[in-house]
């Protein structure tokens, strides 16, 4: 059976099914014209501040994979896997380059890496269709210099609030879903309920598929752009009227990959990310947070999830935090 064939929750949108969608949860002008925070505007203060009351034991659960060559990345779209050097190292000291140094020595290291080969945020910039991103700004605020308009260093603030994890795995009782799953808006509702959670204002939304777990398990094969379980665009109704501030997965792209028209690449980072001002992060790993909530049933937490502020770039690495 083939990725298509399983996607039996979707349908074959055409772009004007998806222009129109679009236009349907479009918030430019929403908070202003000049905003670049999107629904990022939903973390409020309160929000915040019963995020932090979610916190009950203490513990404290990293979603992020590892900076390093063991990743994913194949060179698709220009992306290859984080590279460490070190500038200062243990045979520096010992060979004496740091005589001129009295008493102290030390090491020092450089890493090179796209902003996006790991665990990261896509910044409205990432994002343009029809010339422009979030907002309506347009392609001349990236240049080669960076990004003048909805650049990573926005959300430098944002981000903390409270986390939910929709479990589809545990919620389907599968190891993972296959690429090429659908989840739709039906199932993001059957799912939190299931879990005793709602899905509300300022929310950040963790979506595990499984998907890091079977490439882990079989190998990474097309992980970083290939098929993959995902969010329908019959999503988008749900995480707009809930208000959800941003949108997590496990996956490279959130949205469910065949995606659901050849008329559009990444049809739901147009609608949601472009259009409704929702940010998405992509490659979290999920799996010790799952463990953890499904251990004792819940499914909310406070979430610290900013991502390290490069000046002007349009998409960047974090390190997530669930504190529960």
């Amino acid at each position: 059976m083939t990725s298509a064939e399983r996607n039996t929750n979707a349908h074959n949108w055409s772009r004007a099914e998806v222009d129109a969608l679009s236009a349907e949860h479009r918030r430019w002008g929403f908070w202003g014209s000049d905003d670049e925070l999107g629904a990022m505007n939903f973390i409020d203060g309160e929000a915040v501040k019963h995020a932090a009351s979610l916190v009950r034991r203490g513990e404290v659960i990293s979603c992020a994979m590892p900076y390093d060559l063991t990743g994913p990345q194949t060179g698709y779209l220009g992306r290859f896997n984080p590279m460490h050097f070190m500038t200062q190292d243990g045979g520096d000291i010992q060979l004496g380059a740091q005589e001129h140094l009295p008493g102290l020595r030390f090491a020092d290291d450089v890493i090179s890496m796209p902003l996006q080969s790991g665990t990261h945020w896509d910044a409205f910039s990432h994002i343009f269709y029809d010339g422009a991103m979030y907002n309506g700004f347009g392609l001349e605020h990236v240049t080669s210099s960076g990004a003048s308009r909805g650049a990573l260093e926005t959300m430098q603030e944002r981000l903390t609030g409270r986390g939910v994890l929709l479990d589809f795995p545990r919620f389907k009782g599968v190891q993972w879903l296959e690429p090429g799953h659908a989840i739709n808006g039906n199932d993001l509702i059957a799912c939190a309920e299931a879990q005793g959670v709602t899905i509300g204002r300022g929310d950040i939304l963790l979506i595990r598929t499984g998907h890091l777990a079977m490439c882990r398990a079989e190998g990474w094969g097309d992980y970083a752009g290939g098929d993959s379980p995902g969010l329908s665009l019959d999503t988008a109704r749900v995480v707009v009227e809930r208000e959800v501030a941003a949108v997590a997965s496990d996956t490279w792209g959130v949205e469910v990959r065949p995606n659901e028209t050849d008329e559009v690449m990444q049809p739901l980072h147009v609608v949601l990310l472009v259009n409704a001002g929702v940010v998405f992060g992509e490659m979290f790993d999920l799996e010790r947070l799952a463990a953890a909530c499904a251990s004792d049933g819940v499914y909310e937490f406070l979430l610290a999830a900013a991502p390290l502020p490069f000046t002007g770039a349009v998409g960047g690495p974090l390190n997530p935090i669930a504190i529960r």
